[in-house]
């Protein structure tokens, strides 16, 4: 098995409900995102070319990127928190991926800050 990963960052803000009091003011963060993908067999010496990771995921980012996350349709329902966003990443990237290409999203880490980060598993991962 073989990983590869690609980092991106982006700013945004996001209020959470009914976490904690401070974390229910509006704030941001200058998120920075570690992301990954899996996969068994190499063609040419490669998984996968890095370019075509990093614009799947910037054309995703890019959604993300100095917005206000709660406004965002996919975060109508759910609290716009560091682990709802690596699903988000997750599955956006996975519906870009064909079954053909050999690999797959193994995991999405999200920082919030320096010290903080949630990491989202998408079940086909584990």
């Amino acid at each position: 098995m073989y990983e590869l990963k690609v980092l991106a960052r982006f700013a945004a803000a996001h209020q959470l409900k009914m976490v904690t009091e401070k974390c229910e003011n509006l704030h941001g963060h200058n998120w920075k995102i570690e992301f990954f993908v899996a996969g068994k067999e190499l063609t040419s010496g490669v998984l996968v070319d890095f370019g075509i990771i990093k614009k799947r995921l910037n054309d995703i980012i890019d959604t993300l990127d100095h917005r206000f996350l709660n406004e965002l349709p996919a975060f109508k329902n759910a609290n716009p928190s560091s682990e709802q966003i690596a699903k988000y990443i997750a599955d956006e990237f996975s519906e870009q991926t064909g079954a053909d290409e050999g690999y797959r999203v193994s995991r999405v880490s999200v920082w919030e800050s320096d010290d903080a980060c949630a990491t989202y598993f998408p079940p086909e991962a584990g």
